[in-house]
């Protein structure tokens, strides 16, 4: 009986609300441990859970070191389920709705700045996989993709000759991104060497971005490939994530369009585009500090 439910809301996720496989498969994960849990307490129906044993499970995973934030993505998920058992007229009230979330602390995204990024991209890529790593780091730089929006790109995706990227985002939205030039010509050189993989290994696929094998590379052989270049160009660590975040802080560092990095970032909410503010305001304050005459620590006596 728990997990049926289970399942038909997994289904609902993926047919009404069309949310992607990563997503859908986190609720999974969330929701199997908990019913889990509930079927050792000895209850066997959703009407039968009440707010104390959603306390009691959200507490033992907090003593087993789960983070705050971890705790908010659990409690949200169990949200969701049991709104759609409501609606579903499964239960009558949810057991979740009083339990607030625990607060964890706002951290600020890493964003490189724009010496870091040209120490990463300004090189000659030796080889086929070189070029492709090339292609990848200056696309998600150039137009501020996700990880798994670059993984997902077909050759259909990209318009060369107009610079332009269409890209399926979160909720299967679609948007169009501008594509700079450098990550245009990167893509065009390793064009040249996926004809030669495909013609190699026999495949066929639309994939943009390929592995090793001729298939479409996955999101974990991206990062492995960003942390390898890293090493090569003797820098630390970055992840694809910080090239976004360093898009979107570069681009309002330099237009103070908000709205527009909302737009090109996909963000459903503007709220979700103002961290960035931030990021500009302490670079802002840090150019303040460095050349404001009278926020330059004296060296006298401040008598």
């Amino acid at each position: 009986m728990l997990k049926e439910k289970i399942n038909d809301f997994l289904a609902y996720l993926e047919t009404v609300k069309q949310l992607s496989n990563n997503t859908t498969n986190s609720y999974r994960r969330d929701l199997d441990k908990f019913s889990d849990f509930l079927s050792n307490s000895d209850i066997e129906s959703w009407q039968e859970v009440k707010e104390s044993e959603v306390r009691s499970y959200v507490n033992k995973e907090r003593r087993r070191g789960l983070s705050p934030r971890s705790i908010q993505r659990v409690l949200s998920s169990y949200r969701s389920f049991f709104n759609y058992l409501l609606q579903e007229r499964v239960i009558d009230k949810s057991p979740a709705e009083n339990i607030s979330s625990p607060k964890s602390p706002s951290l600020l995204p890493k964003a490189m700045d724009a010496d870091l990024v040209q120490r990463l991209l300004d090189f000659k890529p030796e080889g086929m996989f070189e070029v492709r790593d090339k292609a990848m780091a200056e696309l998600l730089y150039s137009s501020g993709l996700r990880l798994s929006e670059l993984c997902d790109l077909d050759l259909i995706s990209l318009d060369i000759k107009e610079r332009i990227c269409r890209v399926i985002g979160k909720g299967k939205k679609t948007r169009d991104v501008p594509v700079g030039k450098k990550a245009i010509q990167s893509i065009r050189d390793w064009m040249l060497h996926r004809k030669e993989l495909i013609e190699s290994k026999q495949t066929e696929t639309e994939a943009l971005f390929l592995n090793n094998k001729g298939n479409r590379i996955s999101p974990r052989s991206v990062q492995l490939r960003l942390e390898k270049l890293c090493v090569m160009r003797g820098l630390p660590g970055i992840n694809p994530h910080m090239l976004r975040h360093s898009f979107a802080s570069h681009v309002l560092e330099s237009s103070g369009d908000l709205r527009a990095i909302q737009e090109m970032l996909g963000h459903s909410d503007i709220g979700t585009t103002q961290i960035y503010t931030k990021l500009d305001f302490q670079h802002l304050s840090k150019v303040y500090d460095q050349s404001h005459p009278r926020a330059k620590k004296g060296k006298g006596n401040d008598n």
